[in-house]
């Protein structure tokens, strides 16, 4: 048994949480999701304003901020699916993230400001920042999402946790950000800081003294012991076992029923301010273009091609140059013209180098300094060269692969098919042999039309290409060296910003068979694609009312009391229970009605319970997970249903998910620095195969010296391995 150790999973299961509720879905209390997701739409809200200013547009800011609205305002006249939904997984991204915090770092105390760690907590917000600013010049934006996110968290504790609020301070403490600032006139270790609450009531149990003197201070926190400074405050809370010794209770205002409540909604007020007040920061070192696109707004996707430049593939380079340059063209100065591009060639050994720009002239340039040359007719790398892309390229990217010969590096399928799930991003390979597809559409005049690529069957090689594309999305579709140029128009059938997926579905072994599936007045240039050998099929009545678009996180709930919900990394337990965040995108106001996982070989359905957040947000528990590949259904009604009606709009995930019965949990506790000998714990656990599990450890840079090589586990245990 191999198991490739991929990512690094944040996830310490500890009890409880000891901040503003992360994420908390239902209830009056302010969490650090509402705080965090209010700051980000009306900073980006001002962002848009400016841009609008500076080109001499109007701006119309919408009435309620929601992220398809302020989307909408940013661009006007863009009605693209795409870019509301980019920006909504954005803010879920970051919010995540900062729900993270309070499940990996529980027992950091400069992570939420306890125990008066001024100057930690202010260093971890500092270097962050720094972080965040040199991800975003080097436009990895999702990595510096999630520390924007975990650092947004450590921000709003400060107000939580301390007594800047009681000092009847209203606006943040900006000092936090500027490392060569005195944070505020701080208490030392020797002086007491209060005293007991009387009873329940803990509303004066700060000392006159240091209120009157203005001295800032944070309450003292720990899980296990009730140890803490003679005469300092505590956090306060079941949790705490610090708020059992003198002086007794807490001033924690992290919800309405916290030891300091009363002040619960003040601190909240101020720590939005606090996170515009970051975001304003890192706004004006990126610029607003770089800004919006850290926050997933933009017009349209990246376009992605991983080009095979072996000897083989010279007569295809020329026309994939060709078609490049078509689809380039086409989409220059349209709502369709991509935000960036990736050129990612490979030959055998190399791959790359990896070019990324926003400047279609240069991409252009380095398509046409590609030449063919080696490698011969064997085997390539070509899922090196598909891995490279989907760690490089940002999430929900088009990838375009053109090659015309099998992998050599299979030995990377579960890495790229991780990849894939966890990126949800669509790869299309392109082959000049082996499988066969025809594609019907309507014509301008009705008509149907159909084109035919190929009726070679597939070999064992390229049915490796056609699973990855069935578990993204995609496609594998063989051309001939003459039918090549006709991939332009698959090219930009799949890469326009307006593209939704109502239906996809897999039978192997191919079997007659009826799909069902609702087209409502929203969508228009209805594709079907099949691919297969002898494919007969008829179309008949679509039907529907309106439509919209969604996106989706797999969460886990922390364990303790009043639980809450941080995002799940890897797969979820196979048979187990699942529950989702999903957040429909676009349309009339949609509602949805129902939730189904739907195994995509088979005709097993799960139906989720359906629960609403609000603003298109929706918690969706499923009691099963299905053992197989599976996608994620869903049905609703639009803006003006008067009555709950199945069917009226339809959408399906375009990556295919899978259960598995292995979960590897890294315990990140501490943070990697340039030159200093780094360890990465981690544990394996399953509920499958007992036996010997191999473990494999790559990154990209060099870094690791060694690491665990091997695991021996029994079902229903774990082990525990590392990296060095």
């Amino acid at each position: 048994m191999g198991l490739v150790l991929h990512v690094l999973l944040l996830a310490l299961a500890l009890p409880g949480s000891q901040s503003f509720q992360p994420l908390s879905l239902f209830g009056r209390s302010i969490t650090h999701r509402q705080i965090t997701e209010t700051a980000i739409l009306q900073k980006t809200t001002e962002v848009c304003r400016a841009v609008a200013t500076a080109e001499g547009r109007e701006f119309t800011e919408p009435r309620r901020l929601t992220a398809s609205r302020v989307q909408r305002a940013c661009f006007p006249g863009d009605d693209s699916l795409l870019s509301g939904a980019q920006f909504k997984a954005a803010i879920i991204e970051i919010y995540l993230s900062n729900a993270a915090v309070d499940v990996v770092y529980v027992l950091s105390d400069p992570h939420h400001f306890d125990g008066e760690s001024f100057a930690g907590g202010r260093s971890l917000i500092t270097k962050g920042v720094a972080s965040v600013k040199a991800g975003v010049r080097r436009e990895s934006f999702f990595s510096a999402r999630l520390t924007l996110g975990t650092i947004c968290h450590t921000l709003q504790d400060f107000y939580s946790h301390s007594n800047w609020i009681e000092l009847e301070n209203k606006r943040p403490n900006t000092n936090l950000l500027r490392a060569d600032q005195p944070i505020g006139n701080l208490a030392d270790e020797n002086t007491p800081t209060c005293r007991n609450c009387i009873g329940e009531n803990c509303k004066d149990n700060i000392l006159p003294a240091i209120l009157q003197q203005k001295i800032l201070t944070s309450g003292y926190f720990s899980l296990f012991s009730p140890l803490k400074p003679a005469g300092k405050c505590s956090h306060g809370g079941s949790l705490d076992r610090t708020s059992t010794q003198d002086p007794v209770g807490g001033i924690n205002k992290d919800t309405l029923s916290s030891k300091h409540g009363h002040r619960h909604r003040d601190a909240a007020n101020v720590a939005i301010n606090a996170t515009m007040e970051l975001l304003e920061d890192i706004r004006g070192a990126a610029g607003e273009n770089n800004f919006l696109r850290l926050m997933g707004i933009s017009r349209s996707s990246v376009l992605c091609f991983v080009i095979d430049t072996t000897g083989s593939m010279r007569d295809d380079i020329a026309e994939a140059k060709r078609v490049a340059f078509s689809i380039i063209d086409s989409k220059k100065g349209t709502r369709d013209e991509p935000s960036a591009y990736i050129l990612v060639p490979f030959n055998d050994p190399g791959v790359g180098p990896l070019t990324r720009t926003t400047d279609s002239n240069v991409f252009k340039n380095r398509i046409n300094g590609l030449t063919a040359n080696g490698g011969g007719d064997l085997p390539e790398m070509s899922l090196t060269g598909l891995q490279l892309a989907l760690t490089s390229a940002p999430r929900s990217s088009e990838i375009f692969v053109f090659t015309d010969a099998p992998a050599k590096d299979t030995h990377l399928r579960s890495t790229v098919i991780a990849l894939i799930e966890s990126t949800k991003s669509v790869v299309t390979f392109l082959l000049t042999n082996a499988l066969s597809a025809r594609r019907r559409r309507d014509s301008d005049d009705g008509q149907d039309q159909e084109q035919r690529f190929s009726s070679r069957l597939s070999t064992a090689g390229n049915a490796l290409y056609q699973e990855l594309a069935e578990a993204s999305g995609g496609q594998a579709i063989v051309v001939t060296k003459e039918t090549l140029p006709q991939v332009t128009d698959i090219i930009v059938d799949s890469s326009t910003s307006a593209l939704v997926t109502i239906l996809q579905s897999v039978r192997n072994p191919g079997r007659p068979d009826n799909f069902t599936f609702t087209v409502d007045p929203s969508v228009r240039n209805l594709t079907i694609y099949l691919t297969g050998t002898s494919t007969t099929f008829s179309v008949s009545s679509p039907s529907g009312r309106s439509g919209t678009d969604f996106i989706y996180s797999i969460l886990e709930t922390t364990e303790g009391p009043g639980g809450d919900y941080t995002l799940k990394e890897g797969r979820p337990q196979a048979g187990g229970k699942v529950t989702l965040l999903l957040s429909v995108v676009g349309g009339d106001s949609p509602t949805a009605t129902e939730v189904f996982l739907v195994e995509v070989s088979g005709s097993r359905v799960e139906n989720g319970s359906v629960e609403v957040v609000g603003d298109g947000d929706y918690l969706v528990s499923m009691e099963r997970v299905p053992d197989g590949q599976f996608v994620i259904l869903l049905k609703g009604v639009d803006g003006e249903g008067t009555r709950v009606s199945q069917g009226s709009f339809q959408r399906q995930s375009l990556t295919k998910l899978m259960a598995s019965s292995v979960a590897v949990t890294a315990l990140v506790n501490s943070t990697m620095e340039p030159g200093v000998p780094f360890s990465l714990p981690f544990t394996v656990m399953t509920n499958g195969t007992a036996g010997t599990y191999t473990i494999r450890a790559r990154d990209d840079s060099g870094f690791i010296s060694s690491f665990t090589p091997s695991l021996q586990l029994e079902s229903g245990a774990s082990a525990r391995g590392s990296v060095e």
